[in-house]
């Protein structure tokens, strides 16, 4: 019997690559230095592509922010999960750890705050579509927050999810107005813990 040759790997298409690249290249310049103020000869030069090539894979600036704006979105759920999945099964534990991460993200070179409180900042039109995208974003969290307080044994839990979400907000504000090294961030865990210990059970 003859042994079935492996299929050989597939390769990266040119316009797949393309878009990849200029979508890297979107992301840093709006996060970095803001949507608006980033025009397409800055993102075609830092992604090393033309115009032509940008066009190909996106219809407009707008289709490329909503592109950027999908995969942030994906980020942060990515990093939400990443911090649950470190205390399976213990919603408290969940809760307290993804304060602590929040505190060393924060902290990270570069950190510029939360991407979609930049573009609610950068869009005051609240039916953009990029508003509407932010709106969606934030309340995924604070829907996660709640299913997780309810989990914990909130008395109140969208109680509970609101205060924490207004900590959250508070933090990504706090990252960009106050200086590098100050002592609000590392207060993150400390404070989530009093709403927690105010908000749940005894020995949860």
């Amino acid at each position: 019997m003859t042994p079935q040759k492996a299929a050989a790997p597939r390769t990266v298409t040119q316009g797949a690559l393309a878009h990849s690249q200029i979508l890297d290249a979107a992301e840093e310049l709006f996060y970095q230095e803001g949507a608006r103020s980033s025009g397409i000869d800055a993102v075609v030069k830092r992604a090393g592509v033309n115009k032509m090539s940008l066009y190909r894979q996106f219809e407009s600036k707008d289709d490329l922010l909503k592109q950027y704006l999908q995969r942030r979105d994906e980020k942060f759920l990515a990093y939400l999960h990443a911090s649950l999945d470190k205390h399976p099964g213990q919603p408290r534990r969940q809760l307290e750890q993804f304060f602590t991460d929040l505190a060393a993200r924060t902290a990270t070179p570069g950190y510029r705050g939360c991407p979609f409180v930049n573009i609610a900042a950068e869009f005051p039109d609240t039916e953009h579509f990029a508003r509407q995208m932010v709106a969606g974003n934030k309340a995924r969290l604070l829907a996660a927050l709640t299913e997780l307080a309810h989990a914990a044994g909130a008395s109140d839990a969208p109680g509970l999810a609101a205060g924490l979400a207004l900590l959250i907000e508070g933090a990504y504000t706090a990252s960009q107005t106050y200086a590098p090294g100050n002592s609000l961030l590392p207060a993150l865990p400390l404070v989530a813990k009093i709403l927690l210990d105010a908000a749940l059970p005894a020995n949860t």
